[in-house]
């Protein structure tokens, strides 16, 4: 199991240099080991999505596992090749944000507006490149992920769209989430 680096840690903030394969890589799949057990090991809040600058080194690399019933998936060198959204309004007439957390942020979250569906070219840990599509949740959890790779935290993206960000404590064991002033 890796460490999971919190804020302020520098390499949070620093862009990433894609991963470069090798023959007989005995690095790549001892990594991915220890990155899975840190995602799978986090439960509060649950682990959804793991970017390598997330345990410390500054690589494209990603992994997302949207649902307890899902695998894991390993993104490497991900490239966003483009994004769909349907206008979504709320009564207030407002974007329709979705509530944001981050395993490098512990207690931080907030509403961030994501694109409802992307289209990603990416290598899997065999170095076999694949084009997909993604939408719902995974889109978003995906979209976070690539944000840790560039260097951004989910709180900017709050700070640009407008929204508001929240810190959670607990009472009467559940979860209370009070607004920060920002």
């Amino acid at each position: 199991m890796l460490k999971i680096i919190t804020a302020p840690d520098k390499i949070l903030a620093k862009k990433t240099e894609n991963y470069i394969f090798k023959d007989k890589d005995r690095y790549l799949p001892r990594f991915l080991k220890g990155m899975e057990a840190s995602l799978l090991s986090a439960d509060d809040p649950k682990g959804v999505g793991l970017a390598a600058p997330q345990v410390g080194k500054s690589v494209s690399i990603f992994m997302a596992k949207p649902s307890e019933k899902s695998k894991i998936s390993v993104f490497i060198n991900p490239v966003m090749l483009d994004t769909k959204s349907r206008p979504k309004k709320n009564t207030k007439g407002r974007e329709y944000r979705k509530l944001e957390g981050c395993l490098s942020l512990p207690n931080i979250w907030g509403e961030v507006v994501r694109a409802d569906e992307i289209k990603l070219s990416y290598f899997d840990e065999k170095g076999k490149v694949h084009v997909e599509k993604f939408d719902g949740f995974m889109a978003t959890v995906i979209q976070h992920e690539i944000d840790h790779l560039v260097g951004i935290l989910f709180p900017k993206r709050v700070l640009e769209q407008g929204g508001k960000l929240f810190k959670s404590r607990k009472e009467n064991g559940k979860d209370v989430f009070d607004e920060l002033e920002i």
